[in-house]
C-alpha cells in the first residue's frame, strides 16, 4: 500500500504546552484523510509538520515516502498547501496571482500560461482572470487560493479549513472541486471545522485533542462507538444537571456528554432508543427534572466529537496559523 504521508510518534512542545505528544496517522495515497480536534489540538501543527514549516522536537514524518526533516526541499516539489485565509494578491489580477506562482514553480512562460488558463477555467474563474482580486467575493478568492496550489500540479494538498466562512453554495462548489482532484490521483489532507464535511469528503478520519489521537477510523467506524441512537436532553436550568445525570445514569450505555451552552445532555443508548427514550421520559419525571427539548436520533460525527473531546462542534477550529502557509 502507497501511503500518501505517515507520521510516528510525533512530537512538538512550546514550553509546557505539548501541541503534538506522540501523533502516529498514515493516510493512503489518493485519498481524503479528514482531521479534526477542538481548538488548540494541534490539527495545524501536524499540517506545518507536515509541509516542512516547521521542524518536530520528536519522532519521523514522512510525505510519499520522502522524510520532512531530511529532505524537505523534495517534500515541497510534491505537495500544496492552502490555508484558512485565502493568501492572494489582491492588487493583482486572478490570472496574474496563477502566472506569478507558476513561475516561482520554475515553469516555462508557455507552460505556465496554459497551466493559468487550465485553472481558471477549472474553478469557474474565467470571467473574472482580468479583474483584480480586491474585487473578487471571499468564495472567489479562496477558490483562486487553491488555483494557487495547484499550479505546480502538487500530488498531495493540504487543506487547512478551506471552507471556513464560505456561504453553503460556495462550500458545496468546493466540495466539488476536492471530490474533481482525488478522483485524478491527488491525496488531499483535510483540516475541517465542519463534522459535515468530514462526514461527506473523508475517507478516513482521526480525532486529536490536546496533542493526542483519541480515535481514528472511517466516519461509519466512530459513529458505531456510541453503540446506537443517542438521546438529547436540553434543560431548563443548568441547576438540574446534577440532577438529570443522576436519573438517567442506568439508562445510558456509556458516559454522556454535556454542552454548556445550550444545557444539552447527551446520552448514548442501545438500538432500541424508542423503549430507552420512554424511560428516560419516566425517570425524569420521577426526578422532577423540567425539560425544554428532548430528541432521539442516530449518532452523528457530531455526537461522536463531543462525546470524545467534550467540547461542541462549534467550538472545533485549529490553533494558530500563520497568515501566509504555502510551500513553494
Amino acid at each position: 500500500m502507497s501511503l500518501a504521508f505517515e507520521v510516528k510518534n510525533l512530537a512538538k512542545h512550546y514550553g509546557n504546552v505539548k501541541a503534538l505528544d506522540g501523533v502516529t496517522l498514515e493516510a493512503k495515497e489518493g485519498s481524503i484523510f479528514g482531521l479534526l480536534g477542538p481548538n488548540g489540538a494541534g490539527k495545524t501543527t501536524l499540517v506545518r509538520a507536515l509541509s516542512t514549516l516547521l521542524e518536530p522536537d520528536k519522532g519521523s514524518a514522512k510525505v510519499l515516502g520522502i522524510d520532512v526533516i531530511k529532505n524537505p526541499q523534495r517534500v515541497r516539489e510534491v505537495i500544496g498547501l492552502a490555508g484558512q485565509f485565502a493568501a492572494v494578491d489582491e492588487y493583482l489580477t486572478g490570472e496574474e496571482n496563477l502566472y506569478m506562482v507558476g513561475r516561482l514553480y520554475h515553469l516555462s512562460a508557455k507552460e505556465t500560461k496554459q497551466r493559468t488558463k487550465e485553472l481558471l477555467e477549472r474553478l469557474n474563474l474565467a470571467d473574472a482572470a482580468k479583474r483584480q482580486v480586491r474585487t473578487y467575493s471571499g468564495g472567489m478568492r479562496r477558490r483562486l487560493d487553491l488555483g494557487a496550489c495547484l499550479v505546480g500540479r502538487p500530488k498531495i494538498l493540504f487543506l487547512d479549513e478551506p471552507t471556513t466562512g464560505l456561504d453553503p453554495r460556495t462550500r458545496l462548489d468546493l466540495w466539488e472541486i476536492i471530490r474533481d482532484l482525488v478522483s485524478q490521483g491527488t491525496s488531499i489532507l483535510l483540516t475541517t471545522q465542519y463534522l459535515e464535511e468530514a462526514d461527506v469528503l473523508a475517507d478516513k478520519i482521526a480525532v486529536i485533542d490536546r496533542g493526542k489521537v483519541i480515535a481514528e477510523g472511517t466516519s461509519a467506524k466512530l459513529k458505531a462507538m456510541l453503540g446506537g441512537d443517542v438521546i438529547e436532553i436540553q434543560l431548563e436550568s443548568e441547576r438540574d444537571r446534577q440532577k438529570a445525570e443522576q436519573a438517567i445514569k442506568g439508562i445510558a450505555k456509556k458516559a454522556s456528554s454535556y454542552d454548556e451552552a445550550t444545557k444539552t445532555l447527551t446520552i448514548p443508548v442501545g438500538s432500541d432508543g424508542s423503549k430507552s427514550l420512554a424511560e428516560v421520559v419516566r425517570s425524569l419525571d420521577r426526578a422532577k427534572v423540567p425539560i425544554h427539548a428532548l430528541a432521539l436520533h442516530q449518532p452523528s460525527l457530531d455526537d461522536v466529537f463531543l462525546t470524545l473531546t467534550g467540547a461542541k462542534a462549534s467550538e472545533v477550529a485549529t490553533d494558530a496559523k500563520p497568515k501566509r502557509k504555502r510551500a513553494a
